[in-house]
């Protein structure tokens, strides 16, 4: 039987779950906490071209989606399903108050993605050519 709740897999569900939670609250809830004010963000490092907060969550994100699922059809999977939340979450920002649709958000999301996608491939790549 397969064990859906093994540790790394709760660890994984959880940080989506809370990515999630941040991201579709109608302002900051770590501004909220910290600074008293939905309407302040904290600023982890100054963004660049792209929105290096958001490369942060989903270079976290995808990490522990990576170092929890081993198999290849399960890392296809997980590469198409963290590439289209990346894009869902940011489109949702267009319909909640508070927050809004931006392109730099969007490429973040989808640097911090494809960055990990990228480090895996060479890695299981390099795994098999020693083998």
């Amino acid at each position: 039987m397969i064990n859906y709740f093994s540790k790394y897999k709760f660890f994984f569900y959880l940080c989506n779950f809370i990515l999630i939670i941040l991201y579709l609250f109608p302002g900051s809830i770590l501004g909220w906490y910290l600074y008293n004010d939905v309407s302040l963000q904290p600023q982890i490092t100054p963004d660049l071209i792209i929105s290096s907060n958001h490369v942060y969550a989903f270079l976290i994100l995808s990490f522990v989606g990576f170092f929890t699922f081993k198999k290849i059809e399960q890392l296809k999977f997980l590469s198409i399903y963290l590439i289209f939340l990346s894009i869902i979450l940011e489109i949702l920002h267009n319909f909640i108050p508070e927050r809004s649709f931006q392109f730099t958000d969007l490429f973040g999301n989808l640097v911090g993605v494809i960055v990990v996608i990228i480090i895996f491939y060479f890695f299981k790549k390099n795994e098999n050519f020693k083998n």
